[in-house]
């Protein structure tokens, strides 16, 4: 359990790495990526509980239900934000390539410098 906390960490410092000091806008986009990621995977490992049963109440289970049922709320949110997730993906790509038109490159630094 407590590796998948240390991956999500790791994963986050990485993506916070990529980031801030890759001067390519892509490599930016991918550290965005990988940076969700890390937090779905961080919100799932929170939600998880060894031996649990589906959060689904049955006249068996309603003495233990609430000591054995998985949350639901963590899966919940991470189905929602990996569809944010995809959609700014997919918005920041869009901008990379408007800006690879306008600008003839894709590092950030150059960009920063033909503005004037």
């Amino acid at each position: 359990m407590i590796e998948l906390y240390l991956t999500s960490g790791l994963m986050m410092m990485l993506a916070v790495y990529c980031i801030a000091m890759k001067p390519n806008l892509i490599k930016k986009i991918i550290g965005l990526a990988i940076f969700t990621d890390a937090i779905h995977l961080l919100l799932i490992t929170i939600g998880f509980r060894g031996n649990g049963i589906p959060p689904i109440m049955t006249h068996e289970n309603v003495n233990t239900f609430a000591q054995l049922s998985v949350d639901p709320v963590p899966q919940a949110l991470v189905l929602t934000s990996i569809v944010i997730s995809i959609s700014i993906t997919a918005l920041a790509l869009g901008i990379s390539i408007i800006a690879y038109r306008h600008f003839n490159t894709l590092n950030t630094e150059e960009m920063n410098r033909l503005k004037g």
